[in-house]
């Protein structure tokens, strides 16, 4: 169920992870994408690394368990260096309209996974509608030309869609770690982060990018502050805070609104046009989640606690004031 808690963390989560493909077009004007990946999780970490060295003590930031190590190699590894790398580099290879409907493939990838490896996490009917209601609004959304989605580079797809695993299956492997894990989902990310920023130095060294490369002014400033911090710290924080409550499934659901959220700010910030079609791909979107809200939102969680508890207190009154040998309807 998603409580109060659970959804600003979608919402936060959605909205600063969908700001980031507007400072990642603006960015890569200035920077070789995996080298701009790597500045971005360096200074990421050395943000994480103090904020944690400031709220945190000694042993709530040393791993215990075998769970913390396998959340922190899945974490730093797979959802945050090899899926943003893979992201960065297929869209070089490919249409921005191919990669929102590429990654937005992460949902749908997810329950496959966590069907082998999560015992209590399943898609129900009413769940795989919503899903598929919310896949095809992303596609309205970045209203894709069909000849370019047929054809076009194949290598960019192939690389968008390893991505999308790549953060699925840390994803999963995240929350089947979480039983036998003792580090809070703060102090994992900053882990993690580094070691993001180390795989994604080697990816960028491997392909001979180097610093001489990159155009420094004050735009190429605020968008790598923009993906190292909000998209880079904040959105990562709300994001496992939203896994640890609601599961990979649930999470999850947010590459479903990040493009809607894209196309809104490419149209507020870089004057983008906005196709009508889009407007129905909104529309659909949220059909998709009233389906999926209708079984995973508790609705009392979200009222002001004195009317969730009266309410609560009114039901225990009558159950015990209900005379023996009667049922109620």
């Amino acid at each position: 169920m998603m409580d109060r808690r659970s959804l600003v963390f979608f919402a936060l989560a959605s909205l600063f992870f969908g700001g980031t493909f507007v400072a990642a077009k603006a960015g890569l004007e200035y920077f070789p994408p995996l080298l701009f990946v790597a500045l971005r999780f360096d200074v990421a970490a050395l943000v994480m690394l103090s904020y944690v060295a400031l709220t945190a003590s000694r042993e709530e930031f040393r791993p215990e368990t075998r769970g913390d190590v396998i959340g922190i190699l899945a974490t730093g590894g797979l959802v945050i260096g090899l899926s943003n790398a893979l992201l960065f580099v297929g869209q070089q290879y490919a249409t921005s309209a191919v990669g929102a409907i590429v990654f937005s493939l992460n949902p749908i990838l997810t329950p496959v996974f966590a069907a082998v490896l999560l015992s209590d996490e399943r898609l129900s009917p009413r769940g795989t509608v919503g899903m598929v209601l919310g896949l095809l609004g992303v596609a309205l959304v970045v209203s894709p030309d069909p000849a370019n989605l047929l054809g076009g580079d194949a290598l960019g797809r192939a690389i968008l869609f390893a991505g999308a695993v790549s953060a699925a299956l840390g994803a999963v492997l995240i929350r089947r770690s979480g039983s036998n894990a003792t580090l809070s989902s703060t102090v994992r990310i900053a882990w993690g982060l580094p070691i993001a920023a180390i795989l994604c130095h080697t990816f960028a060294w491997s392909a001979g990018e180097s610093m001489g490369a990159i155009t420094w002014s004050s735009s190429a400033l605020v968008a790598l502050g923009y993906v190292s911090v909000v998209a880079g710290v904040l959105a990562y924080i709300a994001y496992f805070g939203l896994l640890e409550s609601t599961g990979a499934i649930k999470a999850n659901l947010i590459f479903y609104v990040v493009p809607v959220v894209s196309t809104l700010g490419g149209w507020a910030l870089l004057d983008e046009r906005i196709a009508p079609l889009a407007l129905v791909g909104f529309l659909t979107i949220f059909a998709g989640f009233a389906v999926i809200g209708s079984e995973s939102v508790d609705v009392r969680s979200l009222l002001p606690g004195r009317v969730v508890e009266v309410v609560v207190s009114d039901e225990r009154t009558a159950a015990t004031e209900e005379p023996r040998g009667y049922r109620s309807d």
